[in-house]
């Protein structure tokens, strides 16, 4: 790349990207029922796109908040997917603290949980829960992994390309998936689907890959 061309690179990269998904924010939110009266216990809230950060930004929230209140090990997650390497590390500290995974959200006005979604990358996390839960209401997609690379050339400018995994990602994620107690068979759906589009896990397909029951 030229010099000119670099600092043309630079200078658009600075005006800013196309605006993403949200972070990965958390929260603990209360599970009320009639009996608890003022200490109703409290699960995360995992809400968001999945990141290098999110890990380590989880980690520090259980941290912060499990001596803080009546915190119980269970987490909520409703996400549009995120880094692929990102989620495993998510899901492997899900699994060191020995968390379930419920995929649904906190409703905004009420205690109650409505449907969530766990798409993309999303999926290697739910695999850590100690416990999988994905109720009838909520939804599970895959598709094939991919990244992003950022290029230049002076006919077409700024050139954003999809880079594909060449086998060895898909090994890991394999291997990963059968650590986490969740069929290989699953990676390879994921694989086979384009990346243009999310391929919605039945019912019968979550049971039959191990990934998650219906309810708690």
């Amino acid at each position: 790349m030229t010099r000119l061309a670099a600092l043309f690179l630079a200078l658009l990269l600075a005006a800013g990207a196309p605006a993403c998904a949200a972070e990965m924010s958390f929260r603990a939110v209360p599970v009320q029922n009639r009996h608890c009266g003022g200490q109703c216990p409290q699960v995360v809230a995992a809400e968001g796109e999945i990141v290098e950060g999110t890990p380590d930004a989880f980690l520090s929230f259980i941290r912060e908040t499990i001596g803080a209140g009546n915190l119980h090990g269970v987490v909520l997650l409703d996400s549009p997917g995120g880094k692929v390497v990102a989620s495993m590390e998510l899901g492997q500290t899900i699994r060191r603290l020995g968390m379930a995974v419920v995929v649904a959200r906190p409703a905004a006005d009420s205690a109650e949980l409505v449907s969530g979604r766990c798409y993309s990358a999303c999926v290697y996390a739910l695999m850590g829960g100690r416990k999988r839960v994905v109720p009838p209401q909520s939804r599970v997609g895959v598709h094939r992994m991919f990244n992003y690379s950022i290029g230049f050339d002076f006919s077409s400018g700024l050139v954003r390309e999809r880079n594909y995994d060449d086998g060895g990602m898909r090994a890991t994620l394999s291997r990963y998936s059968h650590s986490m107690g969740v069929s290989s068979e699953l990676v390879s759906l994921a694989e086979r689907t384009s990346s243009d589009q999310l391929y919605m896990l039945s019912g019968a397909e979550i049971a039959r890959w191990r990934l998650a029951a219906r309810k708690l």
